[in-house]
């Protein structure tokens, strides 16, 4: 571990919170990229898909909270929302988290790609009048709601991803809930869910605790400091930010699966 090696982990961590805290997205779909194409970059030590993974899943736990602390007040948590996805994402991302083990390389690569790619295209779909909406007034299909949470668990949890990036697209198109409601409820949902692959990834040994805790001092940093920016735009602006984020990270992707 060098000085820079730190600063470089930092960095890396601080941006993805940073994003984190305004889309409401966890920002391992930020973070995952960066972590595992920027440090050999800049001559270090690549990580594996699996460290990424882990360090990953570890710092998305800090990450959210420290995000959903921010989001605490102005009615913007769901807490029906909550429960019902968090508690299905929670069992979701436990079982992804276990059997990620078993996959290679290139599988845990491919799992994220999809996911990603679902997510951008999910992204682009038009949103019409979801902001209009008084907050107290908001009602969801909570079945559906629950199926798709554990869905996303499972996916998210093999690629230590928290599922933040698949969760607000599904909440704005699918089940028509408000922006900034959304950000903030989702934030809230991937702390429940990175708890199951955080868990996960500590049983089967697939967390590299250095980076790791660099990475968790950068996101109770940033985090909150994402979160206040977040309350400032525009919803349309965050709309905009999240799907040119998500797509630009599903082609990088996939360019290097190909």
């Amino acid at each position: 571990m060098t000085i820079s090696w730190v600063i470089t982990i930092f960095i890396i961590g601080f941006v993805g919170s940073f994003v984190s805290g305004m889309l409401g997205i966890g920002g391992a779909i930020i973070k995952y990229p960066m972590l595992l194409y920027i440090p050999s970059l800049l001559g270090f030590t690549a990580f594996t898909a699996h460290e990424v993974s882990g360090i990953s899943a570890v710092e998305v736990l800090f990450a959210s909270i420290a995000g959903v602390w921010a989001y605490r007040k102005g009615g913007y948590l769901n807490k029906s929302l909550i429960i019902y996805m968090g508690g299905a994402i929670l069992a979701g991302s436990f079982v992804g988290s276990f059997g990620s083990q078993y996959l290679s390389e290139s599988g845990v690569n491919i799992v994220y790609g999809i996911l990603a790619l679902i997510a951008a295209i999910m992204m682009f779909i038009p949103k019409k009048q979801i902001d209009e909406k008084p907050l107290n007034e908001v009602t969801f299909n909570k079945t559906l709601a629950a199926i798709l949470a554990f869905i996303v668990g499972i996916g998210s949890g093999i690629v230590g991803a928290a599922g933040g990036f698949l969760l607000v697209p599904i909440m704005l198109v699918v089940l028509k809930i408000p922006t900034r409601m959304t950000i903030a409820t989702s934030l809230a949902i991937t702390f429940i869910s990175s708890v199951g692959g955080t868990t996960g990834k500590l049983i089967t040994g697939q967390v590299d605790y250095y980076p790791a805790a660099i990475m968790i001092v950068a996101s109770l940093i940033a985090a909150p400091l994402g979160a206040k920016a977040g309350k400032s735009l525009n919803t349309k602006v965050l709309q905009s930010i999240l799907a040119v984020l998500i797509l630009a990270t599903a082609l990088k992707i996939w360019m290097d699966i190909l």
